[in-house]
C-alpha cells in the first residue's frame, strides 16, 4: 500500500518571482491593470511573500503599462469588439467593462464603438436566439414575454428589443 502523494507547499514569493509570474500573466493572456493586481494578489495570499518589504503590486503594474505590456484602452476596445460580435448591447459592454476595471477614459472609444453597432450586435443576437424574424414560427405572447426580457439582459435598448420581438418570422427589420 503506498502512501498519498504530498505536494510540498510553494515557496514565497519574492520580488523577481513576481515579476516572473506578471510576465508570464500578461503573455498569455489579455488583461487590464485590475486584472492583473488582482490576480497578482491572489497570488501573493496562496504563497506568501519572504521578504520584510511589503510588495508594491501598483508600481509593477505602473512598469508593465509604461513598457506597454498592458493597454485598458486596447484592452477595452477589444472585449467591446468580442461582446458585440456576440450580440451583447451597449449596456452589458458598459457593465462588463466596469467589472473588469477599466476606467471611463479608457472604456470612452470603445463604447462609442458599442453604440456605433447596436443595431447590427442586435441583429446577431435576434439570429442566434431565432427570435422575431429569424424564428421558424410565430412566437406567443408568453414567448415574446420572455424573448424581450432575455434582449433586455443582454444590453438592447426597449426600442431596439421591441422591434425585433413583434417582427413576424421572415420579416425585413428596418435599421434606423
Amino acid at each position: 500500500m503506498t502512501a498519498p502523494k504530498r505536494h510540498k507547499a510553494p515557496k514565497p514569493l519574492n520580488p523577481v518571482k513576481l515579476r516572473d509570474l506578471a510576465l508570464h500573466y500578461v503573455g498569455r493572456y489579455a488583461t487590464s491593470r485590475k486584472k492583473l493586481s488582482d490576480y497578482l494578489a491572489r497570488k501573493l495570499r496562496e504563497r506568501g511573500w519572504e521578504s520584510e518589504k511589503t510588495p508594491d503590486i501598483n508600481a509593477l503594474i505602473t512598469d508593465f503599462v509604461r513598457l506597454g505590456y498592458i493597454d485598458d484602452a486596447a484592452f477595452a476596445a477589444a472585449r467591446a469588439r468580442t461582446l458585440s460580435a456576440r450580440g451583447l448591447g451597449k449596456r452589458r459592454v458598459q457593465e462588463d467593462l466596469r467589472a473588469k476595471g477599466i476606467s471611463e477614459d479608457d472604456a470612452h472609444d470603445a463604447q462609442e464603438e458599442s453604440d456605433a453597432q447596436k443595431w447590427e450586435s442586435a441583429e446577431r443576437f435576434a439570429k442566434r436566439k431565432r427570435i422575431g424574424p429569424y424564428a421558424t414560427e410565430p412566437a406567443s405572447e408568453e414567448q415574446r414575454r420572455k424573448q424581450f426580457a432575455a434582449f433586455l439582459r443582454a444590453g438592447h435598448d426597449f426600442e431596439l428589443a421591441r422591434r425585433f420581438v413583434n417582427a413576424s418570422p421572415g420579416e425585413e427589420v428596418e435599421a434606423d
